[in-house]
């Protein structure tokens, strides 16, 4: 709105012969507004909502609160309901007008000296992983002074995950700062928000081996860790955008090299990129520890019947003989390890990002049950065969139509070979080979009915 002594202004001046280019140009005001003032005088006009739409406040007010001051949901409400048609710019004019929406609060910016704080976040997107379309949390962490980013994706955000992500962040930083903002999550705070936050032990230990402290901002004040919002935009619209990806190991690699190549770029705020800034900023940091420490979760597991431990909806094999014995059992983001009585027994790949899976080690479990009867079935084959060339081509078809080894199928045919006559069995077989007869029960069916006349009295006294 133009004020009254510029309104002023433009009149005299107009007065004294300026042309309106001429005013627009001294004023550094639009020449239409010139010609609007020229036409409206000096007096400000009533901004005031037309007395058409005056009658419209009390509903819009009613409306306004129902609709969560969602514009276009009440422009509906209000055609649908009240059969008032009133355009979007006019109704968006009102409700500035009348004061419905409070106004925007200027928040102000946080400026940090080099090494002061880093912030850490995560937020959830929908990836898609191979064919299948999962829901992972991105984990971010960047530097308050240089915007140096890092950021990764789980499956899912625990302590555990929380640690394994924050010692990489910092390893890839090469340095901590003195002070980590984080919101009111219980991933990290064990009660309390804000100022009357309780840490987790576990997490205060964990700060405390790399030099810096965690701080919880007030509930409901992003801007606090403002700096760390907004990459989440970036990493979901640039990152994901027509990427595809094979794995967890290929999701996690491919963010790494968008995020190296991304801290090149210049930022406006910084009128330098993060990597030049983080130059300035790395010889403040607080140096890692000379021995780095290990991340791990440790937990006692009992090993099934079928020679298994369960951790994390997965099975990892131990050895049979430790079978119904308790096991310690340790988490490490790459590996999982298995004790017994002190002594490490079995060292498998951690399967992270999968669910209901086996990692089975071959020396583990034996097939003993496998061998004996692979054995069973081969002896009995040979026992049967070089007695006859029929009995020889209808075991080899025998094989093809019965499943798996045919141990039952075998031994079956040896009963038959030793029990009845061996004249009655071979005819049986040259007649059962002939028309591809190969069920067993069959083929005893057709030699009891060829020595049914010379070895039983089949006729009544």
């Amino acid at each position: 709105m133009i004020e009254k002594e510029i309104r002023q202004t433009i009149i005299c001046l107009n007065s004294k012969g300026k042309s309106s280019r001429e005013i627009s140009k001294m004023l550094k005001v639009s020449r239409n507004t010139v010609k609007k003032v020229l036409q409206q005088g000096v007096d400000i006009p009533n901004c005031e909502p037309d007395n058409h739409w005056t009658q419209l406040i009390p509903v819009l007010r009613e409306v306004f609160h129902r609709c969560l001051g969602n514009a276009v949901r009440i422009q509906e409400v209000l055609n649908t309901e009240y059969s008032i048609d009133i355009s979007y710019s006019t109704l968006t004019r009102v409700i500035k007008d009348t004061n419905l929406r409070e106004p925007v609060k200027r928040f102000g910016e946080y400026i940090f000296e080099p090494g002061e704080e880093m912030q850490h976040d995560t937020s959830p997107h929908d990836i898609l992983i191979g064919d299948k379309k999962v829901k992972a949390q991105c984990a971010s962490l960047v530097l308050g002074y240089s915007r140096m980013l890092f950021a990764q994706y789980y499956i899912c955000f625990t302590r555990f995950e929380c640690k394994t992500f924050l010692k990489s962040g910092l390893e890839f930083m090469h340095g901590s700062c003195q002070r980590c903002v984080v919101d009111n999550t219980s991933v990290i705070i064990a009660s309390g928000s804000g100022s009357d936050a309780n840490f987790s032990p576990e997490m205060n230990t964990f700060a405390r081996m790399f030099g810096f402290e965690f701080f919880a901002h007030k509930v409901n004040n992003p801007n606090r860790k403002g700096k760390i919002e907004r990459p989440f935009s970036y990493i979901e619209n640039n990152f994901l955008a027509g990427r595809t990806f094979a794995s967890w190991d290929d999701l996690n690699l491919q963010l790494l090299q968008w995020c190296q190549h991304s801290n090149q770029k210049e930022k406006r705020a910084l009128a330098m990129s993060p990597g030049s800034a983080y130059v300035q900023e790395k010889s403040h940091l607080i140096p890692l520890p000379k021995v780095m420490p290990p991340i791990y979760e440790h937990s006692q597991r009992l090993v099934d019947s079928n020679g298994f431990v369960n951790l994390d909806t997965n099975k990892y094999s131990a050895p049979e003989g430790l079978i119904g014995k308790k096991l310690d059992v340790y988490k490490h983001p790459e590996e999982v390890l298995l004790f017994y009585k002190h002594k490490e027994i079995a060292v498998h790949r951690r399967l992270a990002g999968r669910r209901y899976e086996k990692s089975c080690i071959p020396e583990h479990h034996i097939k003993h049950h496998k061998e004996k009867m692979d054995k069973l079935a081969s002896n009995t084959e040979a026992i049967l065969r070089k007695h006859h060339e029929i009995l020889d081509q209808y075991i080899g078809e025998l094989k093809k139509y019965v499943r798996g080894r045919g141990c039952r199928a075998m031994n079956k045919l040896l009963y038959f070979k030793r029990t009845y006559p061996h004249d009655a069995f071979i005819k049986a077989l040259e007649r059962a080979y002939r028309y591809k007869l190969y069920d067993l029960n069959r083929l005893e069916e057709l030699i009891i009915k060829s020595v049914a006349g010379d070895y039983f009295n089949l006729t009544e006294d």
